[in-house]
């Protein structure tokens, strides 16, 4: 989702799961709400390094403890282990605020896609200097072996993502192990993507990805190898801290910070321990009660910035009573986005933004309405649809062949504002004659035990947008996507999105193409949008480089650090 436009959902994760409802906190004397920042904005206090601090440590609060450490597999997909390989592992690219893509010198020194005999060519000149933890230097091969890992033929690798690698016909080495030719089979507007922290790929070392074995299993309750700024100092299972320290043997920019300690923890521990002094920085989400006990801390500041992200229902299409269209449809109707969204933002100063729209968000080029009447709350509608599939009106519960429209709920604990959507639509549920049975399971397996297998009916989510157009979104609604939790697609939108990803030459009609794709999202109803997350960060007032990160999507980790 970027430079003209940006595409949504490369991950799911918590983060504005700590929404809360109609206990926000806050009251009807709360300062006026105001529209919803750009979502190119950025807010880190941004600083030249040089005039920082050396030295110190920073406590980030992430979601999330994981087992799988490779990013690149489908359990590794969430927002805590990509905070934390984000800052050991090689990112090719540098994502600036409105969307722009530089080489990260670092790794990268240039890239360029030329068109050689009818095929795309994309040539990459990798830093002679680069070196993985180990000494071994990051060369093609690298670069051959992620892109065999994540290309899709061979399916014992469970990758969560394909985009754009399945496009890749072959790697071969240039002129010497620094530069790698890449030749693709039919081309890929977003080849930037690959190998980008920002697209959520980084890097991983060849011999760990080599083979299925390895690729699924190397990195599971270990970082055997890193290759950035940081390295990893320990992991601490029963704290549930990674700790990352400076790597003395690093090419680039000296760390201005000694260590990063990630803790993670519930979301809604996060203010307290905010408060107390015990974590740094977390993201506030659309919590109110986080964001106004956060704004209270003296040493603390909130940073705020529009948000690519947004928050979403996920209906599974494999579920026995959901796999008629029809009754994703009612329950799409019967869905109050704009009661859930005033809701949950509530209390933030944060005029909510409904999203009609499943890749493009509201103040971004291109976005328009495509849901049709599946974006209207209407319950009559909503019931008319479940009697013509079958299920009548019994009592107050609709029942086909004897069996109750009784769906679960599935929400991660922790987390208000599940707690609370849970709550809203039990009742709008109830209008129409389906019982929602709200089931909260531990966070930490929340995605790796019952969304990933599909083991739910309904739940909520957040998804993370990314700096890249519709290939950013194939993995969460194509029928073949690593992250397609609801299990249902169609082969018109595969073929309108791998067709917006591919049109490099035309970005209008790529344009064009990713609405097209939306339209057809909405009759799929696999998942239901509600409304664009704002950015907002609890951050101590000294840190600087580090925040409201936007666009972004990372920060340049070894610029973080305090004020003198």
């Amino acid at each position: 989702m970027k430079v003209s436009r940006y595409p949504l959902s490369l991950v799911a994760t918590l983060a504005v799961a700590s929404l809360t409802l109609t206990a926000c906190g806050g009251s009807d004397d709360d300062a006026a709400e105001k529209a919803p920042q750009k979502s190119t904005s950025l807010n880190i206090k941004a600083t030249d390094p040089a005039k920082l601090k050396q030295g110190g440590t920073m406590n980030w609060a992430i979601q999330t403890f994981a087992t799988q450490w490779n990013v690149g597999e489908i359990d590794g997909i969430q927002a805590g282990p990509l905070e934390v390989m984000k800052a050991l592992m090689p990112n090719f690219w540098l994502s600036g605020a409105s969307g722009e893509q530089t080489p990260n010198k670092a790794f990268l020194l240039d890239a360029s896609s030329k068109t050689v005999k009818g095929k795309q060519v994309v040539t990459w000149h990798l830093n002679p200097k680069a070196k993985w933890s180990d000494g071994t230097p990051i060369t093609w091969k690298d670069i051959a072996a992620n892109t065999t890992a994540l290309d899709g033929h061979d399916k014992a690798y469970k990758v969560g993502s394909t985009v754009g690698f399945d496009q890749v016909a072959d790697v071969k080495k240039g002129k010497d192990d620094y530069e790698a030719v890449m030749t693709f089979a039919k081309p890929f507007a977003d080849w930037k993507g690959m190998f980008n922290s920002a697209a959520n790929q980084p890097l991983y070392p060849a011999k760990y990805v080599s083979d299925a074995k390895s690729f699924n299993t190397a990195y599971v309750n270990k970082i055997p190898v890193t290759g950035n700024a940081f390295k990893l100092g320990s992991m601490d299972k029963s704290a549930k801290t990674v700790t990352v320290v400076a790597d003395p043997k690093w090419w680039g920019d000296k760390p201005k910070l000694d260590k990063i300690v990630f803790h993670a923890m519930d979301t809604a521990s996060m203010p307290g321990a905010f408060a107390n002094g015990e974590i740094d920085y977390f993201d506030v989400g659309g919590d109110a009660s986080a964001y106004k006990q956060a704004s209270k801390v003296s040493s603390g500041e909130i940073r705020e910035a529009g948000g690519p992200n947004f928050r979403q229902i996920t209906f599974n299409g494999q579920s026995a009573k959901l796999k008629d269209v029809r009754v994703r449809h009612a329950l799409f109707m019967a869905t109050d986005r704009e009661t859930i969204a005033k809701s949950d933002l509530k209390g933030l100063g944060w005029k909510p933004s409904v999203m009609d729209n499943n890749l493009l968000i509201p103040t971004q080029k291109g976005y328009q309405d495509n849901s049709g009447k599946l974006g209207k709350y209407d319950p009559k509608a909503a019931g008319k649809l479940l009697d013509e599939a079958g299920w009548k009106l019994s009592g107050k519960v609709r029942k086909k062949d004897g069996k109750e429209l009784s769906l679960r709920f599935i929400i991660p604990s922790g987390t208000p504002a599940a707690t609370n959507e849970g709550s809203m639509l039990t009742q709008m549920y109830q209008q129409v004659g389906v019982k929602l049975q709200v089931q909260t399971v531990p966070t930490n397996d929340f995605f790796d035990k019952y969304i990933t297998p599909g083991d739910f009916d309904i739940s909520p989510y957040t998804l993370m947008g990314t700096p890249f157009p519709a290939s950013g979104a194939t993995n969460i609604y194509t029928r073949k996507g690593g992250n397609n939790s609801s299990k249902v697609g169609s082969k018109k939108l595969d073929d309108l999105l791998y067709a917006a990803s591919s049109n490099a030459a035309d970005p209008a009609g790529a344009l064009k193409q990713t609405n097209q794709a939306d339209a057809e999202a909405w009759q799929v109803a696999g998942v239901l949008p509600l409304y664009q997350r704002p950015d907002i960060a609890a951050i101590d007032k000294k840190l600087a480089n580090m925040g409201a990160l936007g666009l972004t999507e990372h920060p340049v980790y070894e610029h973080i650090g305090f004020l003198k």
